[in-house]
């Protein structure tokens, strides 16, 4: 819990409801490459990231256009440069706007 002025307590955000046709998702962790060869890479070499991701929905905003297509847990294909990650009390949300929704799986 975290205690706000006016000894207002607010619990910490676990789940939200998007609004504007935003979708929260749980977006996996991504590993980075391992060489089994015993090439050795500098320091600050990051592979270039993958433009899609596989994504699960948690949540959406009433006004999302295929929200009836939707339901917890629900996979789906997003662009990974549109995610947005928000820090609320210790917590990370990520949401993305239903138009960078490229595809769901059935």
């Amino acid at each position: 819990m975290v205690e706000m002025e006016q000894n207002i307590v607010m619990e910490k955000v676990v789940y939200c409801k998007p609004v504007n046709r935003y979708i929260q998702i749980n977006v996996p962790e991504i590993i980075p490459p391992t060489t089994e060869s015993g090439i050795v890479l500098p320091d600050d070499f990051n592979p270039t990231p993958m433009r899609y991701t596989l994504a699960s929905v948690i949540s959406w905003a009433d006004d999302v256009r295929f929200a009836e297509n939707l339901k917890e847990g629900t996979k789906i294909i997003v662009d990974n440069s549109m995610i947005e990650q928000i820090d609320i009390n210790d917590s990370q949300l990520s949401v993305i706007q239903d138009n960078y929704i490229i595809a769901i799986l059935i």
